[in-house]
């Protein structure tokens, strides 16, 4: 399999875009970038500077400071996967908690914002052979990308996945509050105005309600294969 195709994994939150992609690209030797990460970091900025709160969300002021946000991915050997930097700082583990995550897709509605990391993601991808996982990829940032997939999975059963892992990490929270964030986040990534999370046309749909991880990846890895075959 010499041949470098571009896959681009969609789907609604947690779910297990990123431990798929992540999969793929070891299996296949590719570059994975996880796109959730780079809204992360920026509503991460955002928090860390006053700039949104329960309150209010200042997006002039966001907008403003996009140029002095500098984001980059770096591998680390001992994971197998590169992590997230913020401005030179590793903030792999500050941008995974629910404070985070209630206010990434307000961020991610921001159309300068989608506009810097799509910027970004698509140079990135530019010499094929990656595995880049998000809400736009298949329909923005890669829409000639040779493998499409969109993940989808219940809401409780995405909510009961986020639950065990951040309690896992010694967050305190609870499964409504999960809840509560995954069915909120799935509404705004679906209406927001700019580049919403739809299914691509020629995208292959996988409802992993019901499917073990490797279930998934050998259902998974049997596409890819298709499609560089077809290349």
């Amino acid at each position: 399999m010499n041949t470098k195709i571009t896959i681009a994994i969609d789907g609604f939150s947690s779910t297990g875009k990123s431990t798929l992609a992540k999969q793929l690209a070891k299996e296949l030797g590719y570059i994975y970038v996880d796109t959730g990460a780079m809204y992360r970091a920026v509503a991460y900025f955002a928090m860390q500077n006053g700039l949104i709160t329960k309150e209010n969300f200042d997006k002039t002021a966001l907008i403003a400071t996009l140029p002095s946000i500098q984001l980059s991915f770096q591998f680390n050997e001992s994971l197998g996967y590169a992590e997230m930097f913020l401005n030179q700082k590793n903030v792999e583990n500050e941008i995974r908690t629910i404070a985070v995550s209630n206010f990434v897709s307000k961020v991610a509605e921001v159309s300068e914002v989608r506009s810097k990391l799509v910027e970004q993601q698509q140079e990135m991808g530019k010499n094929k052979g990656i595995v880049m996982d998000g809400r736009d990829i298949g329909t923005v940032v890669f829409p000639e990308a040779e493998l499409k997939i969109f993940m989808t999975a219940s809401a409780e059963t995405r909510a009961q996945r986020r639950f065990d892992e951040l309690k896992e990490k010694g967050d305190e929270v609870s499964y409504e509050a999960v809840l509560h964030n995954v069915m909120e986040r799935d509404h705004i990534d679906t209406h927001r105005e700019d580049s919403p999370l739809v299914i691509a046309e020629d995208a292959i749909e996988i409802d992993n309600s019901y499917l073990n991880k490797k279930e998934q990846f050998d259902i998974v890895f049997d596409l890819v294969q298709d499609a560089i075959k077809a290349v």
